[in-house]
């Protein structure tokens, strides 16, 4: 056995915990502040902080992907393994003329420097470009990418990147026409409230002096496979109280790296199928639904014990550097909203719907 490997067995999991513990810690009522306050500047004077867009006057196709973490290809890359799939995806969404949103945390600016990330991303930014030239690109920041948003150079060097000026934002809001019924679809990265995160230059220290040499040597990459997570974080729970407390107000984030939809994970709404198959008694479909959790429980024993009771006003687009080269994200279209992921197969990426609902039916 190398020393590598034996460091990577005995310190993966305290290293991993480390690496939560100072890349993250949200407080509700930040939270909730942050996101009241960014919400009211976008309706009340949109255009600096968030740009608005009328689905109703101007219907099109939208992709949602976050938290790319685009770095220098080396180990302690976190999107090198899921780049095949975000490449294959936007060749898709280009060709089916999708506007694109990336909300946040595209470039890993916490561990590496602009112009190393610029040099061996050229393929995503070329195709992202493409998006730009049809006017529909929008970038918002998060907080591994903040530079776009406070560095006097950032608009100069997003002309060196895309070949034309981008605006960065903060925010992006939906209005959408439910049937009669209004709607907001706010989408924002997510980090806002998170003392770790918003503005906190000890956090990007560590991720850059002492996270990032750690996962390099050890190999490490801790965002595990979409849907691995049985319990919500807390920084999701407290997004989906916010949205819960607004009116006709759909939220969409990412930062959490967790997929979220219709405010529950992935073995939350099997629980609720394998509930609703046991009073139609279908029992194929309970065995099969009963043979997932079983698999999905593997390493987590416990689901947040009022999924049944949960609203439909939050989603989250989960990552694209899932340590198995998945991505997930969010398609918005002729009133529907999917949670989608590209997973490569036989070496050829693939996109797959995993959960789909009408927007009409969400609040």
């Amino acid at each position: 056995m190398s020393l590598r490997t034996f460091l990577q067995r005995i310190l993966k999991k305290p290293v991993a915990r480390l690496a939560n513990r100072f890349s993250s810690r949200p407080n509700r009522e930040r939270v909730h502040d942050a996101l009241t306050k960014l919400y009211k500047q976008i309706r009340e004077k949109p255009g600096k902080k968030g740009v608005v867009i009328d689905l109703d006057a101007s219907p099109q196709k939208i992709i949602v992907f976050s938290d790319l973490h685009k770095g220098n290809k080396k180990r302690s890359d976190d999107f090198a393994p899921a780049e095949q799939n975000y490449i294959a995806a936007l060749n898709y969404y280009n060709r089916q003329n999708y506007t694109l949103i990336v909300l946040g945390d595209s470039e890993e600016l916490w561990k590496f420097n602009l112009f190393t990330v610029k040099k061996h991303n050229h393929a995503s930014f070329e195709l992202e470009k493409q998006f730009l030239q049809r006017k529909a690109l929008i970038k918002v920041f998060g907080n591994h990418d903040v530079f776009w948003n406070n560095d006097p150079f950032a608009a100069l060097q997003l002309i060196s990147i895309y070949g034309e000026p981008v605006h960065m934002y903060e925010a992006v809001l939906l209005k959408y026409k439910a049937g009669q019924k209004p709607m907001d679809i706010f989408l924002t990265h997510g980090h806002q409230g998170d003392a770790q995160s918003d503005g906190n230059k000890f956090s990007a220290w560590f991720v850059a002096k002492i996270w990032a040499p750690l996962q390099s040597y050890l190999d490490l990459n801790i965002n595990t496979p979409a849907f691995n997570d049985i319990l919500k974080t807390d920084h999701n729970q407290f997004m989906y109280e916010w949205s819960l407390q607004q009116h006709d107000l759909v939220l969409v984030t990412g930062h959490t790296h967790q997929p979220v939809f219709e405010s529950m994970t992935h073995l939350e709404r099997l629980y609720k199928q394998l509930l609703l198959a046991r009073q139609d008694n279908n029992t194929r479909e309970i065995a099969d639904l009963q043979k997932e959790i079983a698999f999905r429980r593997q390493e987590y024993d416990h689901v947040s014990e009022d999924y049944l009771q949960l609203k439909p006003s939050y989603f989250n687009s989960g990552c694209c550097c899932f340590n198995d080269g998945d991505i997930t994200g969010i398609e918005i279209e002729a009133g529907e909203i999917r949670l989608i992921k590209w997973k490569t197969d036989n070496a050829v990426s693939k996109r797959t719907v995993l959960e789909h609902a009408a927007l009409r039916n969400l609040r």
